[in-house]
């Protein structure tokens, strides 16, 4: 699956890990040396704007969506090797933006990083179609739920009407134990199973640590499944020693005596040399990165 470098990543219903995937995923393909962009293009509820410690005149994915501003300006540095960009949390804002702005968004996107995450909004609508043809594949993520494996099946329909096709299934939350079939969940849905993320308790510690949870707990069963899903997409051979060793991984965010996260505002366009061209302005991240995950896992 190496040649594909954008996936819409999306769920048939809200709270099933979506943005949690989204985060751990560009961050295991950045750790492995991957330029990563995670975009969060639903437009409606933003969830990945505490990541960047917005402010209210903080440039977003609305003003680029609105033609006010270019999408550099709406670029931050999380960690080494990964960017995001959020989208707004104002519904004036909201109201302004035009989701077919997207096209171009992921096109210049696309051309800068070596992989870009769309982190795409529950249900149907507009704007939460748009991606899922957008992108070269879309990751669909589910829990075992019967409830959550049957709103799958209606994203695998909306991805098929919006011209798109579904990489395959990740299902989140699985317990070693259970009777449940996970081969067989993803057969019922026609779809190959790319990984399963197993219910993990450093995933909420991870949370509130203001951390991903590759960086949290590199070497838990959760996190080790997530960079096993990164190869998977990559095309990339883990290296198990490489695995066990945490030190200056890349990816991990910076972080201060106070133990506060760093994002760095910054162009997206980088020079020959791999340094970041233009100039960039440093943001401190608060705990607005862990209420950013834990409002996203309720979804909404």
């Amino acid at each position: 699956m190496s040649h594909e470098t954008v996936y819409s990543i999306a769920s048939g219903k809200g709270g099933v890990g979506k943005t949690t995937t989204t985060v751990n995923l560009g961050t295991a393909l950045a750790q492995a040396g991957k330029r990563v962009a995670i975009v969060d293009v639903d437009l409606g509820m933003a969830n990945l704007a505490g990541f960047v410690s917005l402010t209210p005149d903080s440039t977003t994915l609305h003003d680029v969506l609105a033609g006010n501003e270019p999408v550099e300006d709406a670029t931050y540095r999380l960690a080494e090797n990964i960017v995001a960009v959020p989208s707004g949390i104002g519904l004036d804002e909201y109201a302004e933006t035009s989701p077919e702005g997207l096209r171009d968004v992921v096109s210049e996107l696309r051309s800068t990083y070596d992989y870009v995450l769309l982190d795409v909004g529950a249900g149907i609508s507009h704007e939460t179609i748009l991606p899922l043809g957008l992108a070269d594949a879309v990751v669909l993520v589910s829990t075992p739920e019967p409830a959550a494996i049957q709103d799958s099946r209606k994203t695998i329909e909306l991805t098929a009407r919006a011209g798109g096709t579904v990489a395959g299934l990740v299902l989140t939350r699985t317990h070693p134990g259970s009777d449940i079939s996970h081969p067989d969940l993803a057969d019922r849905l026609d779809l190959p199973l790319l990984e399963t993320i197993p219910e993990d308790s450093a995933a909420r510690e991870s949370v509130y640590a203001g951390t991903p949870l590759v960086a949290y707990e590199p070497n838990g069963p959760a996190a080790t499944a997530y960079r096993h899903l990164a190869a998977e997409l990559a095309g990339i051979e883990l290296d198990e020693d490489d695995e066990a060793d945490t030190t200056g991984e890349p990816g991990e965010p910076e972080s201060t005596d106070t133990d506060t996260a760093t994002a760095e505002h910054t162009d997206a366009t980088e020079n020959e040399d791999g340094d970041d061209s233009g100039s960039t302005a440093e943001t401190t991240a608060t705990d607005d990165i862990s209420s950013a995950i834990t409002e996203a896992e309720s979804d909404h």
